[in-house]
This record gives structure tokens, C-alpha cells and sequence, in this order.
């Protein structure tokens, strides 16, 4: 009996082994693959590349500890000496410094909005090129702080609507343009925007905002070009976790004083990470998108997700920081603060923790689930600010349909897929008056430049600015 159990357990092993095996060899490479994207200096993106430096040496640092706006006015008068055509054509509304176009349209379509701030961090540390030069070199790259995040994507927007108002087109629906001067610090800006738009009864076919962008091997492992589009926004949350004591003179310290229980919690979280992951149906389809330029390994695997689902599910945490964020609510302690005295044991310490609450879990949930482990440690939480994430927008809309298929056309080849965005975009305020807010940006970057977003050494290839320019005038000729 026990050998004819095994037989049929062994038949059924051969059988699995047979489909995942076909599965993986039937799966063939993508044009993604060996898509390439020429990035080149021609007099066109000459012309666009003195532009942009000229925006980006007008230094836009926000805070929410700066209440002038005297920086942005001065950007928005080079913006308009810059775009005429916009200024002449479009309405233009004013929010303490936010600004929002509206190109009007005959009625006849549903209105969409683009939109990128016009705001950026600081420039600290030592960089190859000053933050707020906008110095063109003389392979074509433009340096500064901006040129990815996001300038280059604003000045695209405003490029491409000059255009089309030289080429006399006349759109069948609104084309909004909207741009926050306080998105780094996710202040008033947006949401006086769309309170302004609620008041209208505008109600928005699709919103564009920054977000994913077009990359060589996007994930390790997938070998290709791919843009990628983001659909979810996860939830925000700053908290802070305190700890008591009598305190006492540090030459006789007691046990498990503020500072050390605080360790222990930090430590305990990061060992025993207490969020529950999940593959959303968005992180699903992405790798199935790009699974047939992935290497055979990661193609076994995830041509077959049906079967090895629950075991990425818990190895994908351990082996990619970037993966585990799109399946699980992530915590980042990031402030800490103890006595004011070296020789003095606090009555009271803290650290914060900065949390992004993921779709399947509420943030009430979250949020409890971080208090019980803290009072293990004899520790309060605080909540500073918590915010619900954003509803899930569907990557089988028009919209998004309408997103791919231009990319294609501009970018020949590449992949698109839809992904979880991990930080946080003016989108998410725009829910209230759009079904459909993407967060895309058609810019092609590589990983240095990735790495630049709010860091050292900022730059972008001119050759990129006549596709964003003709993605967005394509956008409004489809859509509009």
C-alpha cells in the first residue's frame, strides 16, 4: 500500500516538475529585452536642454518651516517667459505659489491633468557638479537638483502643450496642468489645488503624475527595458515611540533604562518583522510582465507564481529591500533623542518610525500591531500623522491602456508594467476627483541617476527630452 501512495505521490511530483519545466522554456523573451533607447544630443534637445538648465538654477527648495513663496514667483516668471503660447492660451490659477493651467476644450471629451511639482530638497554634500548650476556637459547630461525629481517632467508638460498651441490643436476636452511647490513636504499645495476643482465640478478622466520612470533591468534578475506605472500609492505615517524612567546619574545605571528598551524594540521589529505580507494583483502582474526577460532562475519561478506564490512570499523580504516595500507595510526608524546631559540617564527617550501602510492591512491594524510590540518593551507609541493609502487603480482601464500604447509608440520595445509606488506623489490627493491617477513619469534614467532622486549628483541625458516631449503630446491627442 505505502509503495503505491508513493508511486502516486511521485507521479504527481514528475507531473509538476514536467509543467513547470514547459512553463519556463515556453516562455519566450519580450522586445523588452533588447529594447534600446538612443540617447543623443540633436538640435532639438539642444534646445530643450538651455531650457531646462534655466529652471533648474532657479533653486525651488521647500519646507515646511519656509512660508515665503518669493523663490516660486520668481520660477513662475521664467516659466512664463518661456512658454508664451501656455500663458497666452491657458487659465492660469495660483495657490500661494502651487500653480494649475487649464487649457480649455470644446466640451466634447472628459478632461485629464498633468501634473509634476515644481519644488525640490536641498543639495547637500559634495557634488561633481554645483545643485543649482544646471550645467550641461559635453556628452549631453544636465546636472542639478530637479532634473529628475521633477523638473525635467514639468518642463516636458509645458513643452508639449506650447507645441500643440503653435500646431493649432484644439482639444476635444480640458488639459489641466498642475504643479505643487510644496510636495516634498506634503503640504497645502495639491490639496488647495483640488479643493479648487471640487468647487468646479471638474471631475477628471485620468491624472498623470510623477512616479515610475524607464529603465534598463528595473530588477535584478530582468534583463530589459521597461517603464514601469504606478498604480497603488501605499499609506504614510510618522510615529513616535517613548520611553519613561526616573532616570539617575549615569555613573550607577540601572537596568533597562529608556534608551536600552528602545534598542531592544528596534532590534525585535527588524528581527521579527511584525507586518503581514502579501502579492497584491498589481505586484502579481508586474513580474508576470516582465518574468520572460528574467534569468532562467527567476523565470522558474515566477512563470509559475501559481505554485511558488507562498514561498516568495516569504523569501522575497530577505533577498530585495525594494521587493519586500510593495508587499508589506514597511517601519524606518529614522529621529532619535535621549537626554541632554552625557552623564545623565533620560527620564524620557524616543526614537520615531516612519511607516507606509500597505493595501491589505488597514492602517488602524498597523498601527496596533507596532503598539503591542512596543509595550512588551514597556515603551508608548505616539501617532504623529497616519494616512490610509490610496484605492488601487486598475491596469486594465483605457487609461492605462491609453499610457502603454503611447509609450510604445514613443519607446519602441520597451516593457511596460504596473508596480506598487513605495514613496509618496500629490496623486494621492487627487483620488477625490480622478478614478484613474497614474504615477508615470517618460523618462528614460539610468541606475546612477535613479540613485541621484534626493541625493548627490542629480542629472539627466538630454537626449530623453524630445521623447517625454512628443510622449505627452501623443497623451493629449489620444485622450483629448
Amino acid at each position: 500500500m505505502g509503495g503505491i501512495i508513493g508511486g502516486i505521490i511521485g507521479g504527481i511530483v514528475f507531473v509538476l516538475i514536467v509543467i513547470v519545466l514547459l512553463r519556463t522554456i515556453l516562455l519566450k523573451p519580450t522586445s523588452a529585452k533588447t529594447a534600446t533607447i538612443n540617447m543623443e544630443c540633436t538640435p532639438r534637445s539642444n534646445e530643450y536642454a538651455k531650457k531646462l538648465s534655466e529652471l533648474i538654477q532657479i533653486e525651488t527648495i521647500s519646507s515646511r518651516f519656509d512660508p515665503s513663496r518669493d523663490k516660486f514667483y520668481k520660477f513662475h516668471d521664467a516659466l512664463e517667459a518661456m512658454f508664451p503660447l501656455v500663458h497666452k492660451t491657458c487659465e492660469k490659477k495660483d495657490f500661494n505659489g502651487s500653480l494649475l493651467f487649464r487649457w480649455p476644450g470644446s466640451g466634447e471629451a472628459e478632461p485629464i491633468l498633468f501634473m509634476s511639482h515644481q519644488d525640490v530638497v536641498e543639495g547637500t554634500g559634495e557634488w561633481s557638479h554645483d545643485p543649482f548650476s544646471g550645467d550641461i556637459d559635453e556628452e549631453g547630461y544636465i546636472w542639478g537638483r530637479g532634473t529628475v525629481d521633477t523638473k525635467t517632467s514639468l518642463f516636458c508638460m509645458l513643452q508639449a502643450l506650447e507645441e500643440l498651441i503653435a500646431e493649432g490643436f484644439q482639444p476635444k476636452g480640458d488639459v489641466y496642468i498642475g504643479s505643487s511647490c510644496t510636495e516634498e513636504w506634503c503640504g497645502d499645495g495639491a490639496p488647495a489645488t483640488v479643493k479648487y476643482l471640487k468647487e468646479q465640478g471638474v471631475k477628471l478622466s485620468m491624472v498623470l503624475d510623477e512616479g515610475g520612470l524607464i529603465m534598463d533591468q528595473p530588477v535584478g534578475g530582468v534583463n530589459g527595458c521597461y517603464g514601469v506605472v504606478g498604480v497603488v500609492e501605499k499609506g504614510y505615517g510618522d510615529v513616535r515611540f517613548v520611553a519613561h524612567s526616573n532616570g539617575g546619574h549615569a555613573s550607577a545605571p540601572v537596568k533597562n533604562t529608556p534608551l536600552v528598551r528602545l534598542g531592544k524594540f528596534m532590534v525585535d521589529v527588524e528581527k521579527h518583522y511584525p507586518f503581514r505580507s502579501e502579492f497584491s494583483e498589481t505586484v502579481t502582474e508586474m513580474f508576470k510582465r516582465m518574468a520572460p526577460n528574467m534569468n532562467f532562475g527567476m523565470r522558474l519561478i515566477f512563470a509559475n507564481m501559481w505554485l511558488f506564490k507562498p514561498l516568495l512570499v516569504k523569501l522575497l523580504p530577505s533577498i530585495s529591500s525594494a521587493g519586500a516595500a510593495m508587499i508589506r507595510t514597511t517601519i524606518a526608524f529614522t529621529t532619535a533623542k535621549g537626554s541632554d546631559g552625557l552623564n545623565v540617564i533620560p527620564q524620557e527617550a524616543y526614537v520615531t518610525g516612519n511607516m507606509r501602510f500597505i493595501q491589505h492591512m488597514t492602517t488602524k491594524e498597523c498601527l496596533e500591531i507596532i503598539k503591542k510590540r512596543a509595550a512588551k518593551y514597556d515603551i508608548e507609541m505616539q501617532v504623529i500623522v497616519s494616512e490610509e493609502p490610496t484605492p488601487p487603480v486598475l491596469f486594465n482601464t483605457p487609461q492605462f491602456a491609453v499610457v502603454e500604447e503611447v509609450a510604445a509608440e514613443v519607446f519602441p520595445g520597451i516593457g511596460i508594467a504596473p508596480y506598487t509606488m513605495t514613496g509618496g506623489t500629490d496623486a494621492k490627493f487627487y483620488t477625490e476627483v480622478c478614478d484613474n491617477c497614474l504615477r508615470f513619469a517618460p523618462i528614460y534614467i539610468n541606475k546612477q541617476q535613479h540613485g541621484s532622486i534626493h541625493g548627490l549628483d542629480e542629472n539627466i541625458h538630454q537626449g530623453t527630452l524630445p521623447y517625454a516631449v512628443d510622449f505627452y503630446k501623443k497623451v493629449v491627442h489620444k485622450m483629448v
